[in-house]
């Protein structure tokens, strides 16, 4: 018998998770994460757990979303639903700095949605617009589980006094010459990120040092898509603690240094029904579905529309260029890793081992958003009955355009404003998010494409023999994502 003084997770209801609170008297605050529209940052908030009781949590707790959302400033009272259920235990104390009043307390993490309590639906509330797409996807296929399992890539790079990253010579300070598998330094910040989370529940599966000087990776296991989108908002905030308590500063900016390999978020996306893998047929050569194909084709149809959620910042598309390992082009091969789609074969005849890995997004995106779109564009090429794609075993950075089109390999949109307008001319797009939602994202975008353009405007061009970030990138997006 688990007691509840020792649980630190998977809390069944709201009777257990309050018995929680009443019991460990270390507990003194519960913070809420959330993450506003376009993923520019992960948001939370704190409730002292003495405003916690059952009627709270069924009526849910006021804040003020102006600043999250686009609301008019007389209309933006919502409501935050706590799911019970999410709730964990945060392993490390947080404390106080004041001289004379050290005090030490623990914190649960949870996460819910956002409503509005006039008619308990919230426009802009990304996690709600998750929830619908597997929602959908699940009547569309029968499956009764989609699980989705990412690669997040991360910099680390040198913080100064206040936990920022230091820039010299216009660039975020590197703390290591290591590549691809190579010990490099901080290894142990990786093994701390595994150690905290694992407390939290969580299962991983390996970390190694990635390709760039300075670059990370961490992989978890598997689950299913609500609870991995919650999970990734928590390890971005866990990796950042993490790296703060060491001097450091987790950047998850797509491509924070330009003459190297940008960080990525491979996403790998199968679906299961009654404990069958519904990609799986041991027939097929590259043991896939009819509905994996399908699913693989509705992805390669619709990812120019949805790439501007998969990838929502400027310096994204700095990342999606030849020759570092990114995907420019839209095709497959269960290889070849410079590819759109890809069908790993690590292991050969594993029924629960078969799925499809989608290599463009980037890891600064709402994580919410990016799978909604990822399951939505899937589900579509089922409900269509797309063909089965032909793969690409070709090293298609080196094919002519001419020799491209022959093919039919379409390539991934080259910019934000590009993305962004094959978004908004997309009825996929809109069935996901909602015309409100998309027209106002928009509205953002433009502005930040715009203050890009002007910061060019007033500043100039980085050198292009010493490749820099604008200096838009470095104030603005470097210290946030």
């Amino acid at each position: 018998m688990v007691f509840l003084s020792d649980k630190t997770h998977g809390f069944e209801n709201a009777e257990e998770f309050l018995e929680l609170l009443k019991v460990n008297k270390d507990i003194r605050f519960v913070r809420f994460m959330t993450a506003d529209m376009i993923g520019e940052r992960d948001c939370n908030f704190t409730i002292p757990v003495e405003a916690i009781n059952a009627g709270s949590l069924k009526r849910g707790f006021g804040f003020d979303a102006s600043s999250l959302y686009p609301e008019r400033i007389n209309e933006s009272d919502k409501l935050a639903l706590f799911d019970p259920t999410t709730a964990r235990i945060f392993p490390v104390a947080y404390e106080t700095m004041t001289p004379g009043f050290e005090r030490k307390w623990k914190e649960v993490i949870i996460f819910g949605d956002v409503v509005d309590p006039k008619n308990g639906y919230y426009v802009y509330d990304s996690r709600t617009k998750l929830k619908k797409a597997i929602g959908s996807a699940k009547v569309a296929t029968g499956a009764d589980r989609i699980f989705i399992g990412p690669e997040l890539e991360f910099f680390l790079f040198k913080a100064g006094p206040d936990g920022s990253p230091v820039v010299e010579d216009g660039k975020p300070v590197l703390m290591d010459d290591g590549g691809y598998f190579k010990r490099g330094r901080h290894g142990e910040v990786r093994k701390e990120i595994q150690l905290l989370m694992s407390e939290m529940g969580y299962e991983f599966e390996y970390d190694h040092h990635e390709a760039a000087p300075s670059q990370h990776e961490v992989d978890v296991h598997y689950m299913d898509a609500l609870s991995m989108a919650d999970f990734m908002m928590l390890y971005r905030y866990s990796a950042k603690r993490v790296a703060r308590a060491h001097g450091l500063f987790a950047s998850f900016m797509p491509k924070p240094m330009l003459e190297y390999n940008g960080s990525g978020m491979h996403v790998h996306q199968s679906l299961f029904k009654d404990g069958k893998n519904l990609f799986y047929d041991k027939d097929d050569k590259h043991e896939l579905s009819a509905v994996a194909y399908q699913y693989m084709a509705g992805l390669m149809k619709y990812i120019p529309e949805i790439t501007v959620f998969l990838n929502q910042f400027v310096n994204s598309y700095k990342r999606l260029v030849p020759g570092f390992e990114a995907p420019v082009y839209i095709c497959w091969d269960p290889q070849n890793r410079s590819n759109l789609i890809r069908k790993p074969e690590y292991e050969p005849g594993n029924e629960k081992a078969v799925r499809l890995e989608l290599r463009s997004a980037d890891p600064a995106a709402n994580p919410y958003l990016a799978l909604a779109m990822m399951i939505s564009a899937g589900i579509q090429g089922i409900a269509e009955k797309l063909p089965k794609p032909e793969p690409s075993h070709l090293d298609v950075y080196h094919l002519s355009q001419n020799e491209r089109d022959r093919l039919g390999i379409r390539s991934l949109p080259g910019s934000l404003e590009e993305a962004l307008e094959l978004a908004k001319g997309s009825e996929l797009v809109r069935s996901v998010v909602g015309e409100r939602f998309l027209d106002d994202y928009v509205q953002i975008k433009k502005k930040e494409i715009n203050a890009y353009k002007l910061g060019i405007a007033l500043h100039g061009e980085p050198n292009k023999d010493d490749p820099k970030l604008t200096r838009y990138e470095l104030e603005k997006l470097l210290p946030i994502l």
